[in-house]
């Protein structure tokens, strides 16, 4: 995945704060039609994840090619196994699915041809809160007629957020997830749930920004965090995140900040990466902790 491809995901989702629409857009219908489906196209990296978590090998038309990037993606072993497609229509047509499912927005040219060739397309909105994305892996299951595999994912992951979870009464450490292109996420994103479920202050609020917001160095120079996170270099390319993680100026406030590296394929995806997501942003708690010692 490039720096342009991740700047698209931020822009288009999780980061973004994009207003939630209704799931039951999503659940499976009645009658006959909720057979469960025999060929499924994927063109999301993030419900990639959950597809190949909650459906059968053999459902599985095809996932992104995103997933396949390990860097930029939780499945990559197991994607580098399956087929998929660059997210071109003739690649769907070709596969026959009979469901196609997708981010929102999606392509609207896509979804008309689709539309016209009555191949059945669900669009999931970019789930902005935990509760949201539990209901999207159940939608999926629901959809993909496993819906026992739905809740055993979810299952997993409140448990994972459980584990993650600090003592009652710990002091909150202060924190900035600082992402490709130096933004980071604020209040009402589904970042800043998951860095206050284990325990972290997101300074983004105190730096008066909203939503989804670029931190100019000066500004973690002149207040920063007691714990900041950022990606790893992609292919020996640093983006403009990682690059303020090596700045000369942070040597001077060192003492005063412990540094993380927070996985750039935990950033854009809910589900069942928020596992993992819940793990790293609790250890980095307790480095920092430690740190402080």
């Amino acid at each position: 995945m490039t720096d342009f491809d991740r700047r698209a995901l931020v822009a288009g989702g999780l980061a973004a704060g994009l207003a939630l629409a209704p799931a039951s857009a999503a659940r499976a219908p009645s009658g006959a039609e909720a057979a469960p489906p025999r060929r499924v196209v994927s063109l999301n990296p993030c419900l990639d994840v959950i597809l190949v978590g909650v459906a059968d090998r053999g459902q599985i038309g095809a996932i992104s090619h995103y997933a396949r990037d390990s860097h930029g993606s939780t499945i990559a072993e197991v994607a580098r196994t399956l087929p998929f497609t660059y997210g071109t229509a003739e690649e769907v047509i070709a596969l026959a699915p009979d469901l196609v499912i997708t981010g929102r927005p999606a392509s609207l040219t896509m979804v008309k041809t689709l539309e016209r060739l009555n191949i059945r397309t669900v669009q999931f909105p970019v789930p902005e809160t935990v509760a949201d994305s539990l209901a999207q892996v159940r939608e999926v299951a629901i959809l993909m007629g496993h819906p026992a595999r739905g809740e055993a994912m979810v299952a997993r992951i409140q448990a994972a957020l459980a584990a993650a979870a600090p003592a009652p009464g710990a002091r909150p450490i202060s924190a900035l997830v600082y992402m490709p292109g130096g933004f980071a996420s604020g209040a009402g994103t589904l970042m800043d749930e998951m860095m206050r479920r284990t325990g972290l202050e997101n300074v983004v609020a105190r730096y008066g920004l909203s939503g989804s917001a670029n931190v100019p160095l000066e500004r973690l120079i002149a207040d920063p965090p007691e714990l900041l996170l950022s990606g790893e270099a992609s292919r020996g390319l640093a983006s403009r995140a990682e690059r303020v993680m090596s700045h000369p100026a942070l040597a001077h406030i060192a003492d005063r900040m412990t540094r993380a590296v927070f996985p750039e394929r935990l950033l854009f995806c809910g589900g069942p990466v928020l596992i993992h997501t819940a793990a790293v942003l609790a250890r980095a708690r307790q480095a920092a902790l430690a740190g402080r010692a």
